[in-house]
C-alpha cells in the first residue's frame, strides 16, 4: 500500500518502533525510537499499536507526497508542520489525500521529531521489529535512513472516525537546561568523590551525541586511587553513565551493546526522553535517586499513559 514518496529525506530519518528485544547478546542492539513518550502518543493518535513503526525525524524533517488517503501525527520535538505550504498542528491528527505535500521543518526546540501514520510504516520485521539499526544495515528501509526517492507503504490500519488531539497539558516542554534523575552504579565502589562531583556538576551536551550515546563535557570524574581505567566488558543499558579515560561522561543509548568503561551511575528510564531531545549546549545536571523512587516514578509512566490512551480512544 505505497503511501508516501520521499521528496527530500531531512539529514538523519528513520524508521523506528519500540526496539528489538532478546538478541544483545549476539552484538544486535535494542534500537527503537530515542523518546518512547513520542513514539507511542504519535501511535495512538493515529489509532495504531504503540509498537507501530514511525518516521524518527531528527533537526530537520523530510518533504513527502502523499500517494494514498492516511491519518498522519507528528509529535516530538516542536517542528513546524506544513501540508500544502500551509502550518498544521502537532500533536494531533490530520487526514492527507492523494497529491499532498507534507514537510516538516527545522527544531525549534527539542531535537527529534516522530511522525505517525494510521496502519504503521509497512517494513519487513527482522528479529522482531520493524526498527532501523544502521549499523548492522538491517531493519527500516534497507537498514539505512530514509534517501531521496523512497517509496513507503502503510499497514491496513482504518481511517480514525473523528480527529484526535493531546491535551495542552500533556505536551512536554523541552529546554535548555535538564535535570536527570539517576541511580548510583553498577561501578559506583570505582569512585569516592567522583559520584559527589557527578551530582553537584553541570554538564554541556558536546557535537558527539547520536543513538549510540550522548558525550558531555564538564568537571572530570576521577576513580578511586589504584582503580582501573576500565573493567572487563560486559553488557550495557540505554541510559548508563560511562567514564571513559578521558573522565567525561557519555550516556549510553539504544545501539551499543557492551562496553569496558565504568558506569558510574544509571539515568532512570523516565527521563531518557529528556536525552532524546537534547541537542548540543543543552545544559545537564544529574539528581540521585532511590531505587524506591525510580519503580514510583516508571509505575506513574504507565497510569499516566493509561489515562492518555483513554482519553485519545474515547467517545
Amino acid at each position: 500500500m505505497d503511501t508516501f514518496l520521499i521528496l527530500t529525506p531531512g539529514p538523519y530519518t528513520t524508521i523506528q518502533d519500540k526496539g528489538r528485544f532478546g538478541y544483545q547478546h549476539i552484538g544486535v542492539p535494542l534500537s527503537g525510537a530515542l523518546d518512547q513518550f513520542a513514539l507511542r502518543i504519535a501511535n495512538l493518535l493515529t489509532g495504531n499499536p504503540e509498537d507501530s513503526a514511525v518516521l524518527e525525524i531528527t533537526v530537520l524533517g523530510p518533504q513527502l507526497a502523499v500517494l494514498q488517503e492516511a491519518d498522519i501525527a507528528l509529535t516530538g520535538a516542536e517542528m513546524q508542520l506544513k501540508i500544502n505550504d500551509k502550518p498544521a498542528a502537532s500533536w494531533q491528527t490530520i487526514r492527507v489525500e492523494p497529491g499532498d505535500r507534507i514537510s516538516i521543518q527545522q527544531i525549534k526546540t527539542g531535537c527529534r521529531g516522530y511522525l505517525s501514520v494510521s496502519g504503521g510504516f509497512d517494513t519487513p520485521v527482522i528479529m522482531g521489529s520493524r526498527s532501523t539499526y544502521t549499523g548492522g544495515k538491517l531493519g527500516g528501509q534497507h537498514g539505512r535512513p530514509l534517501k531521496k526517492g523512497d517509496i513507503l507503504g502503510k499497514g491496513a490500519g482504518p481511517l480514525l472516525k473523528k480527529p484526535r488531539q493531546l491535551a495542552k497539558s500533556q505536551i512536554p516542554r523541552y529546554t535548555e537546561e535538564i535535570t536527570l534523575r539517576a541511580l548510583p552504579g553498577p561501578q559506583d565502589d570505582f569512585f569516592d568523590e567522583g559520584l559527589d562531583f557527578l551530582f553537584k556538576s553541570e554538564y554541556t551536551v558536546t557535537g558527539k551525541a547520536d543513538r549510540m550515546g550522548y558525550r558531555l563535557q564538564g568537571a572530570p570524574i576521577k576513580t578511586k586511587e589504584n582503580q582501573p581505567a576500565s573493567i572487563i566488558s560486559e553488557p550495557t543499558m540505554p541510559g548508563g553513565i560511562q567514564i571513559p579515560a578521558d573522565q567525561q561522561p557519555i550516556i549510553l543509548l539504544v545501539e551499543q551493546t557492551v562496553g569496558g568503561y565504568t558506569k558510574i551511575a544509571t539515568v532512570i528510564s523516565s527521563d531518557l526522553a529528556l536525552v532524546a531531545q537534547a541537542t548540543p549546549g543543552v545544559k545537564v545536571r544529574f539528581e540521585q535517586v532511590s531505587l524506591e523512587t525510580a519503580h514510583r516514578l516508571y509505575n506513574e509512566d504507565i497510569n499516566r499513559m493509561q489515562t492518555i490512551a483513554e482519553q485519545l480512544s474515547g467517545p
